[in-house]
């Protein structure tokens, strides 16, 4: 009955191999998930939609926003340096990296009316519909 020894090993062998493989795909996923910001998106009201994206220790000019198609692309470059000294010891910590984020769109959304504020780490965006979009109010006579 070697064969079905030979057949349990080989079992073995793959699940083992299935097992490790999600493992690392767990923390590479893990990793990639460390470097996004987090963001929240919200329709606004009839006309407009608003974004709001986390970038602490973001400088306003480290910041990229751009509407390509029906995407809006939000990258920045995130360069902190934390560093501490005491006469006992030195603390020396620094984050450094690009950190991007994309969203779809809707198709009524005007590319050319979009504005954008950071405010204490916070990035907020807002989109507005194009006049054509927007809900329009009629007048009873």
């Amino acid at each position: 009955m070697d064969i079905v020894k030979n057949v349990k090993e080989v079992g073995s062998d793959i699940e083992q191999g299935i097992e490790s493989g999600l493992k690392k795909g767990k923390e590479v996923l893990e990793n990639v998930a460390s470097h996004l910001p987090f963001a929240n998106l919200a329709k606004k009201d009839h006309n407009s939609f608003a974004v709001e994206v986390d970038l602490p220790g973001v400088k306003k000019e480290d910041i990229e926003i751009s509407v390509d198609g029906k995407t809006l692309n939000v990258s920045a470059v995130r360069n902190v340096k934390k560093e501490v000294k005491e006469d006992d010891y030195y603390m020396r910590e620094s984050f450094y990296g690009k950190i991007a984020r994309s969203f779809i769109l809707p198709d009524d959304i005007n590319k050319d009316d979009v504005d954008a504020k950071l405010e204490d780490g916070r990035l907020y965006i807002t989109l507005n519909k194009v006049a054509s979009a927007q809900p329009k109010k009629i007048a009873v006579k």
